[in-house]
């Protein structure tokens, strides 16, 4: 470095102001260039020989000595220039991952090309992120990280989508080295990849939570095109979400009313950050949480975010609904204030999605499996678990005040009808209702609870709605039939060889409940041995009426033939046999004919 260019110095004019007018000092100034955030006093050769653009604007003014350049538009404003600057006086400083993003921008802008001179800044610039910025993740991150105030230069000069395609190679080839650290032979020799052992190739996931939203949109696609695992891509999306909505989280105390101002220019970022992280979600099944959907669900309607992105959430939601929570389903009503204090609209739409799902499940099924005694299909499983966490939540919002009867019912009705094989939760829940509306019309009364079945009630349940006095004298008189037929059922089970009558009339009562547990698919083969047992039954049925009404028909006639006399008649010999006396008894005439010629002979002597 000569002695002209070693001699050079920077000094600040304010230190009030970041970037203010700078003088380079011991060197003659001829020109003086403003920038956005700052002034430079120059020497206009040095500036020249090196950049495109300086040398076309004094060209320009040939005719007049021009003293000022005004470059207001330079990407990254002083700090960029003065790193050009530094390039052209020769002054040495390091190309790093935080400042090559403005080197090439500006030098772009400058002009700074081999055409005006060998080396010059634009191919240094564009050498070292070809070489070590794209070899690297986490440069790549902090490069992009630089770009979010480059823009749109930044994606003109291609810097942006170098970067993305870098991020997503690496990750995927972490991933990959990360798998085939986790192979290991089985004890039968089998080559197999052991899940216990933690995945090392997500390191990335903290790093790309530094980056804007719309870079961190573009880098995750990219990476969903190159083929990272889904499970990775739902766990960078939690994490993004999770420290951009953090404060959000915290803006609502669920002891009170909502306090934010839903509409507020404050609030646009979060909802953007919702609306992406939704749209970026793998579709796989049970690969993002259940808890992260609903929390992401609330962000949604409090933000008021899209109708699309909210029912999204929803049958994201619907498709794991059987590993809810009764936590996750108390959604806020944060909008309307005078309304329900709990979002049923939103519930309700995402158990219809649930039911649309189970129903579309069992249209795929072949018509082959009605012919088999299948056990119960997860699916079922996955219904009575749905069904038990409607009926608490059921319970949980039925104390509201505000509740319409047509909600409560639509929650109630959303499930089909052998979603419930005991209906004690649906009973509980209705209780309560009706415990928190004691001004319900008596028609409203008989509408709720047509809702349950009383026989699918439990003993315990089935007393305790016998002596209920809030539900309507139909639903009580239907309750005591039930109780009455129980009873009678488990009476005449205690004596099964008496009469097999009431053992089918029990059997009938239990299967219909055991029927109503399974579904359609699993239960065909089962209803068509309980149609033929029914017709046995029946047949029996009739035969005993007739044996009835012959055995009436006799009696009746044998009443009327009969008079007082030959009842009186009857009823003298009778009292004859009785002995009333006893002196007759002896311990020699044990047995009965011999009391009785006893009897005779003596009634004969006194006669």
């Amino acid at each position: 470095m000569n002695k002209h260019h070693s001699q050079l110095a920077l000094a600040k004019c304010s230190r009030h102001q970041r970037y203010n007018e700078w003088v380079f000092r011991d060197v003659p100034s001829d020109i003086m260039i403003v920038v956005d955030g700052g002034t430079f006093s120059l020497h206009k050769f040095p500036l020249v020989s090196r950049s495109g653009r300086i040398r076309k604007l004094v060209a320009g003014h040939r005719d007049s000595d021009i003293s000022m350049i005004e470059l207001l538009s330079l990407p990254g404003g002083a700090e960029s220039f003065e790193l050009a600057a530094k390039f052209c006086y020769g002054v040495n400083f390091e190309i790093t991952a935080a400042n090559v993003a403005q080197l090439c921008c500006v030098s772009d802008y400058l002009e700074m090309t081999e055409e005006y001179s060998k080396n010059n800044l634009g191919s240094r610039a564009e050498e070292y992120l070809e070489v070590v910025v794209s070899k690297n993740l986490e440069m790549c991150v902090e490069v992009l990280k630089q770009c979010e105030n480059l823009l749109p230069l930044a994606d003109e000069l291609k810097i942006v989508i170098r970067c993305i395609d870098a991020i997503a190679s690496k990750a995927c080839v972490e991933q990959i080295a990360s798998s085939f650290s986790r192979l290991e032979y089985s004890s039968s020799g089998r080559l197999h990849m052991n899940r216990q052992a933690k995945c090392e190739g997500d390191w990335w996931i903290e790093d790309l939570s530094v980056l804007r939203i719309d870079l961190y949109q573009r880098v995750i696609t990219a990476m969903k095109c190159r083929g990272v695992r889904p499970e990775s891509i739902a766990a960078s999306l939690v994490n993004y979400a999770q420290k951009e909505l953090t404060k959000k989280s915290t803006s609502w105390n669920q002891s009170s009313q909502p306090k934010v101002d839903l509409v507020s220019g404050s609030n646009d970022h979060e909802k953007v950050v919702v609306e992406t992280i939704v749209s970026l979600m793998p579709v796989e099944k049970l690969v993002v949480p259940i808890t992260f959907l609903f929390g992401l669900l609330r962000s949604a309607v409090m933000l008021d975010c899209t109708v699309a992105c909210r029912l999204d959430l929803e049958r994201r939601i619907g498709s794991q609904l059987d590993i809810a929570t009764l936590d996750d389903l108390l959604i806020p009503s944060f909008h309307n204030a005078g309304e329900t204090l709990f979002d049923v609209d939103t519930v309700h739409r995402i158990l219809v999605s649930f039911s649309q799902q189970e129903d579309s499940d069992e249209d795929m099924d072949d018509v082959s499996v009605f012919e088999s005694d299948s056990p119960t299909s997860p699916s079922q499983t996955a219904l009575f678990k749905v069904a038990k966490l409607v009926d608490n939540y059921l319970a949980e919002i039925a104390p509201d005040a505000n509740l319409k009867l047509n909600k409560f019912i639509a929650i109630a009705e959303s499930l089909p009808g052998h979603a419930r094989t005991i209906h004690d939760g649906l009973y509980r829940a209705i209780d309560v209702y009706l415990k928190a509306h004691q001004a319900l019309s008596d028609p409203d009364r008989r509408r709720l609870c047509k809702l349950i079945d009383f026989q699918k009630l439990s003993q315990e349940s089935g007393a305790h709605a016998a002596q209920n006095e809030r539900l309507p004298l139909q639903s009580i008189v239907q309750v005591l039939y039930f109780e009455q037929m129980r009873l009678r059922n488990a009476l005449f089970c205690s004596y099964p060889d008496d009469d097999h009558k009431p053992m089918h009339q029990s059997w009938r009562i239990n299967s219909s409940a055991v029927s109503a547990a399974m579904s359609p698919r699993d239960n065909y083969a089962s209803l068509r041995r309980e149609n033929r047992e029914l017709k046995l039954e029946l047949a029996r049925m009739r035969m005993r009426l007739n044996d009835l009404e012959k055995d009436h028909v006799c009696m009746k006639k044998n009443m009327e033939k009969s008079n007082s006399r030959r009842f009186m008649s009857t009823f003298t010999k009778k009292i004859g046999k009785l002995n009333i006396f006893g002196h007759s008894f002896s311990r020699e005439s044990s047995s009965p004919s011999k009391r009785s010629q006893v009897t005779d002979s003596k009634l004969t002597e006194r006669t």
